[in-house]
């Protein structure tokens, strides 16, 4: 009988049609135990959740919580904008007609990652636009980027998280904070270069695909009007090697939803050669 593993990867191999979950099986087959590490790419949401400045933030308020006649019970209820924390930009956030949340294909949100490392040119500039030169480097450095691979750009803004002073550039909010917004993001030329790649998607350590001194979004046009989801805040990519991981990012499935938190996880075999750390 085939273990869990090896149907679980087997059915990774169909839906992704990547080398990874082969990999899993070929591993199972040699040693004891998945030997997979699993890394969660998502802040938490509280109190101190980062949201853009004019965004409603995340709140939660306990309904009941105590002991009752029947034992323990507890219920909470939240309220969020769609746009804030780990989240999804839904195509049709940038684009007319475009794909809502719930319209949005599984596979395009399960796919072969690579991981772009622009973190020492972001310390260096905190409006960093980034461009096709840099996508052109991590291929002479690693090889062509897969088709349909998802895409991580690691600015290093994750370890600011959630100071939005350090994260944002400003912690004042309403309409006048956004002018004082700093951080690094995706250029339009770059944008147009993945697409053209044809990316699965495309996400981010910081709180827009655009710098945060863009004023048209240009990014977030580009890929929306091809379909492509985009991920915002999202963590721990420095958890993540630079090529070889599977993501698994499910957004909230909101109906008309122009985006919304979402849950993204890599999963990634242990010990593979590049990985941080060694």
């Amino acid at each position: 009988m085939r273990s869990p593993l090896a149907v679980a990867s087997a059915a990774l191999s169909v839906v992704l049609g990547s080398a990874f979950a082969a990999t899993v099986v070929a591993q199972e087959e040699t040693i004891p135990g998945p030997n997979i590490e699993l890394v969660d790419l998502t802040h938490s949401f509280d109190d101190s959740t980062i949201y853009w400045p004019t965004a409603e933030a995340f709140a939660l308020k306990v309904v009941s919580e105590g002991r009752t006649d029947f034992g323990w019970y507890a219920a909470k209820s939240f309220c969020a904008a769609e746009h804030g924390g780990t989240h999804l930009d839904a195509p049709i956030h940038f684009a007319e007609g475009a794909r809502s949340a719930d319209e949005i294909p599984l596979e395009d949100l399960i796919g072969e990652a690579v991981v772009v490392d622009v973190s020492r040119s972001a310390a260096a500039d905190r409006d960093l636009e980034i461009g096709v030169e840099t996508f052109e480097a991590w291929e002479r450095a690693n090889g062509p980027i897969p088709a349909r691979a998802i895409v991580l750009l690691k600015t290093g803004w994750g370890d600011r998280w959630p100071d939005p002073e350090r994260y944002l550039g400003t912690a004042a909010r309403g309409q006048d904070a956004v002018a004082d917004l700093h951080f690094p993001g995706l250029s339009e030329e770059g944008a147009t270069w993945l697409v053209e790649r044809g990316v699965r998607a495309v996400g981010i350590d910081t709180a827009s695909i655009d710098r945060g001194q863009s004023t048209e979004f240009r990014a977030h046009r580009v890929l929306a009007a091809a379909n492509v989801p985009i991920f915002e805040n999202v963590a721990s990519l420095d958890r993540v090697v630079v090529k070889g991981a599977t993501v698994v990012a499910l957004p909230m499935k909101i109906a008309g939803g122009t985006g919304g938190p979402l849950r993204i996880v890599a999963l990634q075999p242990l010990f593979l050669p590049g990985a941080p750390g060694d």
